[in-house]
């Protein structure tokens, strides 16, 4: 029996040229799958009035470290040098299988009830083998549309992050690989999260590009955030140690030298931007316009909420605005005009959709309103005072709505919030979060006590 729900009568903005934009229109899913969009369709479907309501693709968050969902907020002013301290080197070496768990169950619902549809969990909190074990068993049971990005373990600063010797461990990536992701055609797949060149050494590098291009994964890394790895030329050594390919993501890129543009783009490779992380920790000043100049097509990401919020929308503005200040201090600085290329509102729901997608590596799946592809689909209430009277409906989504406009949230055909409110037991996760905050802050203080020396 095929299973059908109709989205009947909102203002579809499809991110697909060949679909376009329905000021009215109707949106078919059969079976996961979106059939079809067009200005009405009659169907034997469960109808979901959109009348009122601005219907988009799922959003993409292209790298979230999921697993800091049990510490949001404790790093409110922190720089990026106070997050390596104060996060990686305090909270990461106490956290249990259940603490990741917790996190990420609540994470990936947090990103449901925003309209994340997609998120890359970049998960460099393995510990030990159950820790991954428990971050894609939360993220399975949310429903969430995830790429699950295997990380190193975090239990010393020192040993992996200052020209790291310790490798991510083949066999357990490859256990992981084996139980989880034997298929890349559901609705989780996977990735390697690597520290890259400068954090570790060379021979730890080679063997981790090594390892995932031997399991067919993507690889994601951070590369050029802050002037500290600005300097390390990250790409420019993954270049001379002829790793570069289409495979990779590389996050931040803040500082990227001219040459290494260049090669991300001649090699294929894919850019994600964290702009609300990357203005406020000092990163950088957000690369989005940098990337779009070198052909690439930049996506977005939340990074970490210890420090910023979980929502896309605030990565649009802040990627928005950053982006746009800059150019203007530039032409106001050089008594010139401003160009024509200057970022648009439309330009950015594309970057948080479509671009998101093709980051990922799900483009054919997602990202896109587009008949054929998988049923990721969000609907904003329209109605509402802070988005009423709609003049230009994309506009209207990039700088006017925020998380509680986000009305319905559907993944891979199945409604994931409704009405309002999320489906998922979200008293089971808030109360799972808040004893692991509970439990991480108990064994920091008692940590703290044990390394006070005694008079």
């Amino acid at each position: 029996m095929t299973d059908r729900i109709l989205l009947r009568a909102g203002h579809v903005l499809s991110m697909d040229p060949s679909v376009g934009d329905l000021p009215r229109g109707d949106v078919l899913i059969e079976d996961g799958r979106i059939a079809a969009v067009q200005p009405e369709i009659s169907a034997d479907a469960e109808v979901l009035d959109m009348t009122g309501r601005i219907v988009v693709p799922g959003f993409v968050d292209t790298h979230r470290h999921t697993w800091e969902a049990s510490i949001r907020g404790v790093a409110p002013d922190a720089t990026l040098d106070d997050y390596f301290v104060d996060i990686l080197d305090t909270f990461a070496p106490l956290y249990t299988p259940e603490d990741v768990y917790a996190a990420n169950l609540a994470g990936a619902l947090e990103c449901l009830n925003a309209g994340i549809t997609t998120l890359v969990d970049w998960s460099h909190i393995n510990n030990t083998p159950e820790h991954p074990d428990a971050a894609i068993q939360a993220l399975t049971e949310t429903g969430i549309r995830a790429q699950y990005a295997y990380g190193s373990a975090n239990t010393s600063l020192a040993d992996y992050w200052f020209e790291s010797k310790i490798a991510i461990p083949g066999d357990d990536v490859r256990r992981i690989r084996a139980t989880y992701f034997s298929s890349d055609d559901g609705l989780l797949t996977m990735a390697l999260a690597t520290r890259g060149p400068g954090f570790c050494v060379s021979d730890v590098v080679t063997s981790e590009w090594a390892l995932a291009r031997e399991l067919d994964i993507p690889i994601t890394v951070h590369v050029a955030m802050g002037r500290l790895a600005g300097r390390f030329g990250m790409v420019k050594q993954l270049n001379d140690l002829g790793l570069l390919g289409p495979d990779t993501t590389y996050i931040h890129c803040c500082y990227l030298h001219e040459d290494e543009w260049q090669m991300v783009a001649d090699s294929g490779g894919t850019v994600s931007v964290a702009p609300q992380v990357e203005t406020q920790m000092g990163h950088g000043w957000p690369p989005v316009m940098a990337a779009i100049e070198h052909g690439l097509r930049p996506s977005l990401s939340i990074d970490v909420v210890t420090t910023v919020p979980g929502d896309m929308f605030t990565q649009i503005r802040a990627a928005f605005g950053a982006e746009r200040a800059r150019v203007n201090a530039d032409c106001w600085q050089a008594n010139m005009p401003v160009p024509t290329t200057m970022l648009t509102a439309r330009q950015m729901l594309e970057i948080a959709t479509s671009n998101g997608a093709h980051v990922a590596g799900l483009e054919h799946r997602t990202g896109s309103l587009t008949p054929g592809k998988r049923a990721d689909v969000v609907a904003l209430d329209a109605t509402a005072l802070n988005i009423a009277p709609v003049h230009d409906a994309a506009s209207a989504v990039t700088l006017c709505a925020d998380v509680s406009n986000v009305e319905t949230v559907i993944v891979d055909g199945v409604v994931r919030k409704r009405d309002g409110r999320l489906t998922a037991d979200v008293a089971r996760a808030r109360q799972l979060v808040e004893e692991s905050r509970d439990r991480l802050l108990a064994a920091k203080e008692a940590k703290a006590k044990e390394a006070k020396p005694t008079a």
